[in-house]
């Protein structure tokens, strides 16, 4: 990797007498990848560039912040109050911080973040949030929502920032089954229903009227933004989406354009256009094409979570029984141990073909193809077996309601799935991606929310769809709770010396003990 390291500032910065002509300048990136250059480097340069670019301290010399513009995209409500100091930034409506790393950083950059580091959803629709409620007027806020807004638990959802380790085999996971869903809808003939599953995750089924339209009322476990139809006769779109707690974004591409704007306050050229000075900054082309796709492969190509098993034989023996007991209580009817890539889905391809509008979907452009097994990324990787992948996320990708209901505090106020303002975005949420569980252990707090300290806390909590499994825990003994835990606290983020999915108490590789998944 040093080849790479020295490579990146000069194929990107025009080599080191091209900065010093810069004298007094301050910004993050002297000079950006322009548009075709992806192309044109080799896939660890790429990475590294990424990383800068996931790292980077944006500046107002380069573009940082929309004076403008809402975390939205949307022109401000009142463009009078532009977002200059002294409201350059907001720790609710965005922009809301220097650095993706300012965020994802635990236990080193593309990781999870502190509870300080929890990010206020939904906020980012008003141009600058506080608890006065003439301010939020002054934004256009609709009269519900005036009438909701005395508190930060109903101007935006808290989440816990969660880390990236692994995504780029989750989003191709999200693709594959995305692809079977929809196969097996344009496959349903007008008048009949049809059951919907994938990689043995039942979705519930989908019913095609005999006039044309589609009755979404039986599907369970998708986003409502994927029952969503543009026509009457329009089929839904069944898309898995994988990341944001919620089942929100689609992509990897989606979710780090989104993100940039959002909370930097650099926009992109896919999404606000080439030569365009969107937010008012007197800046344009921020972010290139090819900057996107570097940040987006940067955390595609992120090592995979393992297992850290402790050699004392106690500690040992109860992470192996907690394993048996997590299976044996219910807990993998929705945290499944292992999901299944087959037909070369470890394949990973860049831009992907489900991306929302605002997003460079494949085909638009040259897809840059990336073999996620591959030990010329960064490891631990995982491999292949038999022509299968199997991907240790402990998840199935599928909404689950896990609170007991309207009063649970663990229900969020707000439901990002529904157009803000409406009565069905104030009946609030209580419906998450069931968590993946492989790197959770180091990534405290816990809950989506990040109100927990304990793994066992969070296991307490559940409820809803996961009331058995909760209630079988808590009818274990004490030994076989501690187990759990203990099996549980082996799920980490490894450092980025260890080459095998196990290494010990102190950091060495080991070989994966029998009976450890992976």
């Amino acid at each position: 990797m040093c080849l790479c390291l020295f490579l990146v500032p000069m194929i990107l910065m025009g080599g080191a007498a091209a900065v010093q002509k810069d004298i007094g300048r301050e910004v993050a990136i002297p000079r950006h990848m322009q548009d075709g250059e992806e192309y044109k480097v080799s896939i660890p340069v790429l990475i590294d560039y990424g990383r800068t670019l996931f790292d980077a301290m944006w500046t107002s010399q380069e573009g940082a912040g929309r004076p403008l513009t809402k975390g939205t995209g949307a022109p401000l409500a009142n463009p009078h109050e532009p977002l200059v100091f002294p409201r350059n930034f907001n720790r609710i409506s965005g922009p809301d911080t220097n650095s993706c790393s300012g965020c994802h950083n635990k236990p080193y950059i593309g990781g999870g973040g502190d509870i300080a580091a929890n990010v206020f959803v939904l906020g980012q629709r008003f141009d600058f949030a506080t608890f006065n409620q003439t301010n939020l007027a002054g934004t256009q806020t609709t009269a519900d929502e005036i009438g909701n807004l005395a508190t930060l638990q109903t101007i935006a959802n808290s989440r816990k920032t969660i880390g990236m380790s692994g995504s780029g085999f989750i989003e191709m996971l999200a693709r594959q089954m995305t692809a079977d869903l929809q196969v097996i809808r344009d496959a349903t003939p007008a008048g009949s229903s049809s059951a919907l599953a994938s990689k043995g995750i039942s979705f519930g089924a989908i019913h095609h009227n005999a006039d044309g339209t589609w009755d979404t009322s039986r599907v369970v476990g998708i986003s409502a933004l994927s029952l969503k139809t543009t026509g009457a006769k329009d089929p839904p779109p069944l898309i898995i989406r994988p990341f944001h707690q919620a089942g929100n974004v689609v992509s990897l591409r989606e979710f780090t354009n989104s993100a940039f704007n959002h909370h930097h306050g650099m926009q992109s050229e896919e999404r606000f256009g080439i030569g365009v000075d969107a937010d008012g900054d007197g800046f344009v082309n921020e972010l290139t094409r090819a900057d996107i796709t570097a940040a987006t492969i940067f955390q595609a190509t992120m090592p995979v979570p393992g297992r850290k098993i402790s050699s004392d034989p106690e500690i040992h023996e109860a992470i192996i029984m907690g394993e048996k007991r997590f299976r044996a209580i219910g807990c993998t009817s929705c945290h499944l141990e292992t999901l299944p890539l087959d037909n070369r889905g470890w394949i990973y391809s860049e831009p992907g073909p489900y991306n929302p509008k605002g997003n460079i979907r494949a085909g638009e452009i040259p897809e840059i193809n990336i073999d996620l097994t591959s030990d010329e990324l960064p490891r631990p990787r995982l491999k292949v077996t038999n022509g299968v992948v199997y991907v240790p996320a402990y998840t199935d990708l599928k909404l689950h309601d896990i609170t007991s209901g309207p009063g649970d505090p663990n229900r969020e106020p707000l439901d990002m799935n529904q157009t803000p303002g409406t009565k069905a975005f104030f009946a609030g949420n209580g419906k998450f991606i069931t968590r993946k569980l492989w790197g959770i252990a180091n990534q405290h707090s816990f809950g989506h929310h990040g109100l927990y300290t304990t793994i066992r806390e969070v296991v307490l909590a559940h409820a809803g769809e996961a009331s058995a499994a909760a209630t079988a825990f808590r009818a274990s003994s004490k030994y076989d709770q501690d187990c759990i835990i203990e099996f549980l606290k082996s799920l980490q983020i490894l450092p980025l010396s260890a080459k095998s999915l196990c290494i010990d108490e102190n950091g060495a590789d080991i070989q994966c003990p029998p009976g450890i998944t992976p």
